[in-house]
């Protein structure tokens, strides 16, 4: 070619047309299990081995249908978790009556011998039926609540759950009102293994987050379209300093789920939908 330019042109366009549909029709399939083990001499003995599935950012509606769901419900159950934690961003966009009913059916379908405990994300704020769904699906929202797991043993393991902070009154501080309560009332609680579950991660520096072990979020989508090298191009408002798999904050550990779902686009690159398997050993 005579002309290097236009070549050189016409390669740039090819290969982002060939990135473009790489990300659309190939990325944003499948569905991996990303496992952990957590280690921590805080847990009772009895929940050695406890098995904790963490779903979060589904955005059922325009990106998850029931197909899918139903891929995520066998993925899961095969796992047999004792405890199931969902940390927001449930739906996308207005779902209408059968769409709810499938959302509904499909998170009933989900088994965890212990639980389902639920917190929602921003873009649950719009639409205050995603609460009705999460219930009727057997979750239990957590939001600014403390839920006791004993499972037949003295000492408990306690989860709590904040809701969404962008665009919200109240600081995350204010929001843990009820867990500070909690340790008042009992102060034998102050020595439990404690898990809290939160939706846009960044907000981890509003409040004394030590008084957890494990904290699980969501929101970040970890990119959702990412480079080798480079890492994640575009980061949402409240995702932008923490928005990695995992981090250690001094004790506590942080981690964040890649999603299931996405969100304004249907683009994933070097990113694939993901749900988190956590094990936890005494």
């Amino acid at each position: 070619m005579k002309n290097p330019f236009l070549f050189l042109m016409i390669f740039l366009a090819f290969l982002l047309l060939i990135i473009f549909l790489y990300s659309r029709f190939i990325g944003t399939r499948g569905l991996y299990v990303k496992e952990y083990t957590i280690s921590n001499q805080q847990l009772p003995i009895h929940f050695h081995g406890l098995k904790i599935i963490h779903l979060s950012d589904l955005h059922f509606g325009d990106f998850i249908n029931e197909e899918k769901m139903k891929k995520i419900i066998e993925k899961v159950n095969l796992i047999n978790p004792d405890i199931i934690v969902f940390t927001g961003d449930l739906i996308e966009n207005d779902l209408n009556k059968n769409e709810k009913e499938i959302l509904t059916n499909s998170l009933k379908e989900l088994d965890a011998r212990l639980g389902k405990y639920a917190v929602g994300g921003n873009h649950d704020l719009e639409y205050d039926y995603w609460q009705d769904i999460i219930e009727d699906g057997g979750f239990q929202n957590i939001e600014e609540k403390t839920a006791l797991i004993y499972d037949q043993a003295k000492k408990p393991i306690l989860i709590y759950g904040l809701s969404p902070n962008l665009n919200n009154d109240q600081t995350p501080q204010q929001k843990l009102a009820n867990f500070n309560k909690s340790l008042e009332e009992n102060p034998d609680l102050k020595n439990t293994y404690k898990i809290l579950l939160m939706h846009e991660p960044d907000f981890v520096d509003d409040f004394d987050f030590q008084n957890f072990n494990l904290i699980l979020a969501g929101h970040s989508h970890r990119g959702q379209i990412r480079l080798p090298f480079l890492g994640p191009l575009l980061l949402p408002k409240g995702a932008t300093k923490y928005y990695d798999e995992f981090y250690q904050l001094e004790k506590t550990k942080l981690y964040i789920s890649s999603g299931i779902g996405n969100s304004q686009v249907n683009l994933r690159l070097f990113n694939r939908p993901s749900f988190n398997f956590y094990r936890i050993i005494n």
